[in-house]
């Protein structure tokens, strides 16, 4: 039975690959040793190996977009780590070796690299070990831009920030800390310095970081230092993090307004540094639970 199932996957992918083949990417001498070949590429070699940047990570071969760059994390393995692949765009393999699970391209059957299981590198227990040969990486839009708010529990933030226009994606997570891959109970020790942060992807011809910021201000409390409601703690402070000196010059603006209008404002203005996705329960955390945050709510103050 299970040598049936390998063959129904590999007569899948061989029909595929028909498919695809006027869409492939003509491919060099070491690329074919890895993505047709089933080769290997030196540890710590790739170019993806530690490559930060924010898009998605396609087919080298065909273009098959396979991994978002919010799925990578540092395993210090030598190659480049995703958690999660986009669905239903890797096939799982049982290796030639017996010992090893294959991944593969569903539309072309190029050769990704291997997945391991239950190693505890993040929450989803799973680490796509991917060739950086075998990719290729395709930048966030530049019509896009990130703004990063830390207001209290991040799941009541996140909650209206996904109702503005022009926002995207809005994601729960850390910043502000030193300690890499920082777990919730980590946080929530207060030995870390981290802040409960959301990052925000919105389209700049749909709205501004100006009309974000303002609700920002107007659905936490910004007087209120290091706690948010009932929540007391450093990582439910108030925070912007900007990522350049527009951001910063347009929050110590509302910020003087706010405190020209007597608020005595605790928020902190501060560069942004990494940040860290939060566990996937706290991700659209008030949608799936069908409620309301209990302790934000929208007050205006601009």
């Amino acid at each position: 039975m299970k040598y049936l199932f390998i063959s129904l996957i590999l007569i899948f992918i061989s029909n595929s690959n028909i498919m695809a083949q006027k869409g492939k990417t003509e491919l060099t001498a070491a690329e074919k040793r890895v993505i047709i070949d089933k080769g290997t590429e030196a540890p710590f070699s790739g170019k993806y190996y530690n490559f930060k940047a924010e898009g998605t990570y396609v087919c080298k071969q065909c273009g098959n977009p396979l991994y978002k760059s919010s799925d990578k994390f540092s395993s210090n393995c030598g190659w480049p780590s995703f958690d999660d692949e986009i669905e239903g765009a890797v096939i799982r393999i049982p290796d030639a070796d017996g010992r090893r699970t294959e991944i593969v391209c569903t539309k072309c059957g190029a050769h990704l690299g291997h997945v391991f299981l239950n190693e505890g590198f993040t929450e989803k227990n799973t680490r796509h070990c991917v060739n950086s040969i075998s990719l290729k990486f395709i930048p966030m839009e530049k019509n896009r831009e990130v703004a990063l708010f830390a207001g209290g529990c991040f799941w009541g933030v996140e909650y209206y920030m996904q109702k503005q226009k022009g926002v995207i994606s809005v994601i729960s997570g850390y910043m502000g800390g030193v300690e890499k891959n920082p777990t919730y109970e980590l946080v929530c020790s207060g030995t870390t310095n981290y802040a409960e942060t959301v990052q925000i992807v919105f389209d700049p011809s749909l709205t501004d970081y100006e009309t974000l910021a303002k609700i920002f201000f107007e659905i936490h409390d910004p007087t209120q230092l290091n706690r948010q409601g009932p929540d007391r703690g450093k990582q439910y402070r108030s925070e912007v993090f900007y990522t350049n000196s527009q951001q910063k010059e347009i929050a110590d603006s509302l910020i003087e307004i706010l405190k020209n209008k007597s608020y005595d404002v605790a928020t902190k203005v501060t560069p942004a540094s990494v940040f860290y996705k939060s566990e996937d329960y706290h991700q659209d955390y008030y949608q799936r639970k069908g409620t309301l945050p209990y302790c934000h709510k929208y007050t205006k103050r601009f």
